[in-house]
């Protein structure tokens, strides 16, 4: 896990995507109070160039999840960016609706720097990778996936996440036992919605 920013800060993060996304179904939105707007000058935090995720539940489930996995924008603008395709471009679901954005929770999630893992087999890897800490990419040939961090509490099986995560890739679930992927591993600060919003009752 980072510690980048502060909760205050992820905050901003998850208003600037709810907003993002009700601008866009032409929702009315309170005014310059919430959310990045009311930021001025910007924090300079924000703007720093970061890989950012938006996560989308509705009702629990996964409602759509699209993310950069490395720092091309400033994290606000990448926020707004994935909040965006998260809502309408996961080709997984069809687009979010008005009547349903407000029984859906938002999840931000910034990255660090994706980092290589070196290995020496199958053995290794299960043992390097650390399941609830590690977010992971995978890569072989033209094909490649991640998950992040959070997906270990659906799969907390190391064996078993990463056959799901070479599915996901287009691969043979038991891909990753040829000790053949090239594995790059990451962390988040996630901030959640249903978190902050207890953490403020």
């Amino acid at each position: 896990m980072i510690n980048r920013l502060s909760e205050e800060q992820g905050r901003v993060l998850v208003e600037t995507a709810r907003k993002t996304i009700m601008k866009e179904l032409h929702l009315p939105v309170v005014p310059e109070e919430e959310g990045a707007d009311k930021l001025n000058p910007p924090d300079p935090a924000l703007q720093e160039k970061l890989g950012v995720f938006v996560t989308l539940h509705y009702e629990g489930q996964l409602r759509g999840c699209i993310g950069s996995l490395v720092g091309r924008k400033p994290i606000i603008e990448g926020v707004r960016e994935n909040a965006i395709n998260a809502a309408f471009n996961d080709f997984r679901f069809r687009q979010v609706t008005p009547r349903e954005l407000a029984k859906i929770d938002i999840e931000v999630s910034v990255l660090s720097e994706p980092k290589p893992l070196s290995y020496k087999g199958v053995d290794d890897l299960v043992a390097r990778l650390r399941p609830g800490v590690d977010g992971v990419i995978i890569r072989k040939g033209g094909m490649s996936a991640t998950f992040l961090p959070q997906v270990w509490d659906q799969l907390p099986d190391v064996a078993a996440f990463l056959s799901h995560l070479c599915q996901k890739a287009g691969l043979p679930a038991e891909e990753w036992r040829r000790g053949e992927l090239e594995v790059s591993i990451y962390q988040v600060q996630c901030f959640s919605e249903l978190e902050l919003q207890s953490d403020r009752a």
